[in-house]
């Protein structure tokens, strides 16, 4: 077998599994252990996995700061913020999570009917100062500056009196079988809580985030009502997340 095939091999366990374990590996495909390691070695200096004792993990995205995230916004959110903006109806309550994909969903909001919009980040209600329907309500608590958004206690406290009709998810991962998942464990509990609370739950995913794994696991995948994926993403790799009867809508 050519070092090629078994790289791609490799890459397609990764994916559907979401870690390889070099023994299994060796005896699925054959081969000796160390042979996978030298492979997963390579693959890592490539940095298309991350190794760990025992085989390989998926990269975990970077996690630059939210100012560093904010000036390369790119094209394809301002696509998935509208597409996703496009799903708000007349009346509803909509909580946006913080984050540079779901402050281009605050910039295309409908401007012609009213509806509310609830949010534990300041920079997000900023974006609303001038929006002549929205009404917003901004949830107070610890503010993590990485993502700029309130945690904590009084947080969970206030959104657990809300019932949001669709709750906009902001992630740095997603796994068919690691779930949803970001950086930071605080954060991650408050998105969960308010996934709990919102009748619907829909998440913006690019390329990068796709298959990926980080530290912190919001929910599984399953839990999602819908995804809004970039544009031109290999069928292959969605086909794992239709499975799951999830929507998979391309913007």
């Amino acid at each position: 077998m050519l070092t090629s095939q078994r790289k791609n091999l490799l890459l397609d366990m990764l994916r559907r599994e979401g870690q390889v374990v070099a023994k299994k590996a060796a005896e699925e495909f054959s081969l000796s252990e160390d042979t996978i390691r030298r492979d997963l070695r390579e693959m890592a200096s490539e940095g298309l996995l991350r190794r760990v004792h025992g085989g390989a993990m998926p990269v975990a995205p970077d996690l630059p700061d939210f100012s560093a995230r904010r000036a390369v916004s790119s094209d394809v959110k301002q696509r998935l913020g509208a597409k996703a903006a496009g799903m708000v109806r007349e009346g509803q309550t909509i909580f946006l999570d913080g984050g540079t994909s779901t402050a281009e969903i605050a910039r295309a909001l409908p401007r012609d009917f009213a509806f509310t919009i609830v949010t534990h980040s300041p920079t997000i209600a900023a974006e609303l100062e001038h929006h002549p329907t929205a009404e917003v309500i901004l949830i107070g608590g610890r503010l993590y500056k990485h993502s700029m958004v309130a945690t904590g206690a009084a947080a969970m406290a206030q959104i657990s009196l809300m019932r949001p009709d669709i709750f906009f998810l902001g992630i740095t991962a997603a796994h068919p079988v690691r779930g949803l998942s970001t950086g930071d464990f605080e954060e991650a509990a408050i998105k969960r809580h308010i996934a709990a609370c919102s009748a619907e739950t829909i998440t913006l995913v690019t390329a990068e985030k796709l298959d990926a794994v980080s530290p912190h696991v919001i929910m599984p995948v399953s839990a999602l009502s819908g995804m809004i994926v970039q544009e031109g993403i290999e069928e292959e790799r969605l086909a794992s997340y239709r499975g799951m009867g999830i929507r998979v809508i391309e913007g």
